[in-house]
This record gives C-alpha cells, sequence and structure tokens, in this order.
C-alpha cells in the first residue's frame, strides 16, 4: 500500500518536474498522511494544459451518501481499478498525477515495524498514478479528493512490502492525464512496477509513526 510520504522539493522544482504554468502554493511535507490536503496535477481546460489543485487524500466516490466513505479508500489496486465501483469512473474519466519526492513503508522485525523511506536514486520528484473525484453534499458543500494506485513491489522492495504505488515514468504523464482516453487496455499497462535499479530504500526514524510529526526529522536515516 501507500499510506505516508514525501513532498519536499520547492514549488518551482515542481512547476519544472510537471510541465506546469505557475509553481503550486506548497510548503515542504516529510509526513503526508490520509486525509491531508495533497498537491495533484490535472488536466484542464484548454486541450494540453495541466493544473495544480488542493485534493484531500482518501478517494469519496461522487455517489457516496457521505464524506466519510473515503477515509479508507486511499489506495486503489491496479489489477481490480477497472471494475471496481469506487473508482472504474475515475479510472476512466478522473486520472491525476500525486507528485512526491519518496514514501514511507514499514517492515515486521520482530515485534516492531521498522520504517524505510524509498525514493529514485536520482532524488527527484515523480508522480504517483492517481485517480479524483468531486462528491457534492444535499447542502452544495463539495469536495475533492484522491487516491493512489498500487500495484506488486519490484524485487528491490518485496521483502518490506507485498505493495508499492504506482510511479509513472515521465513519458507516462500526458496520456494518463489525457481525459479522451479511456481505454482500460491502453492504460492498464502503465500501472506496473518500477524498475528495482532506479529505486532506493533506506531505514528512517521512527518518528514518523506519528502523523503529527511533519518535518525533516522523519528522514533521518538509521544505520542498517
Amino acid at each position: 500500500m501507500c499510506g505516508r510520504y514525501t513532498l519536499t522539493c520547492t514549488p518551482e522544482v515542481l512547476a519544472e518536474a510537471f510541465r506546469l504554468e505557475a509553481a503550486p502554493d506548497h510548503q515542504p511535507r516529510y509526513n503526508v498522511a490520509p486525509s491531508h490536503s495533497v498537491v495533484c496535477v490535472r488536466a484542464a481546460l484548454p486541450a494540453r494544459k495541466r493544473e495544480a489543485v488542493t485534493l484531500r487524500w482518501g478517494l469519496i466516490p461522487s455517489w457516496a451518501g457521505e464524506p466519510a466513505k473515503g477515509m479508507n479508500l486511499i489506495n486503489a489496486r491496479a489489477e481490480t481499478v477497472a471494475e471496481k465501483p469506487s473508482f472504474r469512473k475515475p479510472f476512466r474519466e478522473r486520472r491525476c498525477l500525486v507528485p512526491a519526492d519518496g514514501y514511507y513503508e514499514w517492515k515486521r522485525e520482530g515485534l516492531r515495524k521498522q520504517p524505510y523511506h524509498i525514493r529514485l536514486n536520482s532524488e527527484r520528484p515523480f508522480a504517483f498514478a492517481g485517480l479524483w473525484d468531486r462528491w457534492t453534499g444535499a447542502d452544495g458543500k463539495t469536495i475533492e479528493s484522491c487516491a493512489i494506485l498500487t500495484t506488486t513491489p519490484n524485487e528491490r522492495l518485496a521483502s518490506i512490502h507485498d505493495r508499492m504505488p504506482v510511479i509513472l515514468p515521465p513519458v507516462a504523464y500526458e496520456p494518463w492525464l489525457d481525459p479522451g482516453s479511456q481505454d482500460a487496455t491502453r492504460l492498464l499497462p502503465f500501472l506496473a512496477s518500477y524498475p528495482a535499479d532506479e529505486m532506493i530504500a533506506v531505514p528512517v526514524s521512527r518518528l514518523v509513526n506519528d502523523p503529527r510529526v511533519d518535518d525533516a526529522r522523519c528522514l533521518e536515516a538509521l544505520d542498517e
């Protein structure tokens, strides 16, 4: 799964990495957790433009009776995303990029779980494959929210956890965001494990276990 991640780069680096016309309003985040407001990138009008938006992490389906439905929908499995009622329409029509520069996963070691910060060797920001939806309540209140897709782990990460988030290569950004592309047979091949030799996993401080801690201490590396 993907339940915590980091996005510590500057707004200017984000704008460059995701071809945004304007740098998003973003402060470094060291411990992004479900229910937090997160920066996402999605298609905008006119066609082939991109916009940075702030969405709630935990997808609330447009048809849900109440927002609490989204508390558990932080991830969508790549294997079933095209069929699951909560995700199949967003998968066809409302895909997004969720920028990050690393994510956390926990490996069981005896009676405890050790957090690892997992990132690209390049240490550049990257994009999780995401879905978004818009929920409107009876009172007219609107909430836009998102989920991150997951898949089977690559060989480097399999010993840590049996799932990993889908990390899209930059060449996939344009077709993934294209609202005119709704053919699952064209989209599903993007939902593969990211190459193991381009990633690193570093054991870090257990301070990250507390979602209230959101500073650089979360990334303090431990000796293995």
